[in-house]
């Protein structure tokens, strides 16, 4: 999570949609006065500064609860999105990586725990009333990207320069082919909000 008084914007950090690789690059053009949160496991050139009262993965409501209505208002609020089957593979590659490959497709749609990012847009109270200025779809997140940047004045030349994270995929099929009807329909059961805020579809 990033909160830059430099430049009047506020970056919400979703589960599974580069949000780490944004994070390093933000954190690089920010003012020594902005708030930076740490992220775990650390990455190079990541520069985590006056986060005292802040975390990683806080809601919008969170943040706007601490730094005010006023500033809520006054700074550009984004984050990124990711259609649910494909953000749902690249956590559990991630998953089955930490658990040293002992991990099925199977299993990991049988637990818990899945990068639901819905929270952290919308009202506590309000599933789909969406609190951020900004969500741009993974799908198309250079050029999402850099709409915002212009927008806020941010030097961009059209790539992040590092990839975090992207090294436990392994499989680069399309989700599509990868999963079977019914873990199709247990990622759509698990992603209904999301799926509906944004219409996401299977094929």
């Amino acid at each position: 999570m990033i909160i830059s008084h430099k430049y009047k914007f506020i970056f919400i950090k979703n589960g599974k949609t580069a949000g780490t690789s944004i994070e390093v690059f933000l954190s690089q053009i920010c003012a020594f006065s902005d708030i930076v949160t740490p992220i775990y496991p650390p990455v190079e050139l990541h520069l985590p500064r006056n986060y005292q009262g802040f975390y990683n993965r806080m809601t919008s409501a969170e943040i706007r609860d601490r730094i005010g209505e006023k500033n809520w208002k006054d700074y550009f609020k984004f984050c990124v999105e990711r259609n649910p089957w494909d953000k749902t593979l690249s956590y559990y590659y991630m998953a089955k990586f930490r658990a040293n490959g002992n991990l099925s497709l199977d299993e990991f749609l049988a637990g818990q725990e899945f990068p639901i990012n819905f929270p952290r847009y919308t009202e506590p109270d309000d599933n789909f009333k969406i609190i951020v200025d900004k969500i741009i779809d993974f799908d198309n997140l250079m050029a999402g990207l850099r709409e915002v940047f212009r927008g806020l004045r941010i030097p961009f030349n059209g790539s992040l320069g590092v990839y975090a994270k992207s090294e436990y995929r392994t499989d680069r099929r399309p989700y599509q082919e990868v999963l079977t009807p019914a873990q199709a329909e247990r990622i759509s059961n698990i992603f209904a909000v999301e799926i509906a805020l944004h219409g996401y579809r299977f094929y």
